[in-house]
Order: structure tokens, then sequence, then C-alpha cells
């Protein structure tokens, strides 16, 4: 599949609201979550004012002119927060992209911007279920931390 990968335009930052939806992890068997459930604050901290702190960076990626998925970092209090100097990670595809290396690429691309801008590592959390562990193993992401669900993960960027 034929994708391009950019910086995403301050005009299209509210798609990210659609993406955030899209990263919810919904285990076999567990009922899909309303719409809504975007708006709770543990989850706002992903996409409210992005763009307006240092440390917001955001890729996503293009089929066909279409947006079809982003990455995103932001230094916050979300579940996988490490540090105040440590990016945290949110990434989503929308399901009939999935399984195409678009995440992988989306994943390495953020990386590589990110060591450019001299950040020494970044983080995310994962629910021990997703299928994504195996992918952000691949991409050098070490698990750190864990509780009964989450696995806390890092990525050194030195």
């Amino acid at each position: 599949m034929n994708y391009n990968i950019r910086k995403i335009k301050e005009s299209e930052y509210s798609i990210l609201n659609d993406f955030l939806y899209e990263a919810i992890f919904i285990p076999k068997g567990v009922e899909v979550p309303p719409r809504d459930i975007i708006n709770q604050p543990e989850l706002q901290v992903y996409v409210t004012d992005f763009g307006k702190q240092k440390g917001d960076f955001c890729l996503v990626a293009e089929v066909d002119e279409k947006i079809v998925g982003a990455v995103w970092v932001r230094i916050m209090n979300d579940y996988g927060h490490i540090d105040d100097e440590t990016p945290s990670f949110a990434i989503s595809i929308y399901p009939e992209y999935r399984n195409k290396g678009i995440g992988t690429a989306l994943m390495k691309s953020m990386i590589d911007l990110l060591k450019s801008e001299n950040y020494k590592q970044a983080s995310l959390a994962v629910q021990k279920a997703n299928y994504a562990v195996k992918m952000y193993k691949k991409v050098g992401f070490e698990i750190v931390d864990e509780n009964e669900e989450e696995y806390i993960m890092v990525c050194k960027l030195n």
C-alpha cells in the first residue's frame, strides 16, 4: 500500500479526536465504548490545546490524500508518564488500514523526529493484551514497569 507520512497541519488538529477514539484498545468480547468517552479528562490530556506546548509533535499517514493514521507525542501526565522531560506517545490507524506497516512507519518516523529534537527518551502505556506491544518492541521500546493491565514502555533515543 502506498502511503505518505508528513507533519500534521494546524488546520487538521481536530482530527486527533477521531484518532484518540480509535486508539482505545477494545479487547475481544468487550463492548465498544460510546464516542464521547474521549471527553473524559484522563483522555483529553492527549489532545486539548495540542500544538501549544513544547514537545507537541504529530505525524500523519495519508493514503490517496486521506489521513488514515496519526502518531503524536506530548509531555503530559498520562498513563505512560515517566517525567516532565519525556514525551508520551499516542498512535492510531483507522481499522481498515491496520496491519499494513503504516503504524510501524509512523512510530519510526516519530522516533527519528524526537531524536532530531534532542529528546533522550519517549514513553507509552499499552494494555498487555494489545497486539501493538509486539510492534512497540520491534521499533525499540522496552517494558520498564507494569501493573495488572498495562505495560509502561520506554524507548531510549540517544
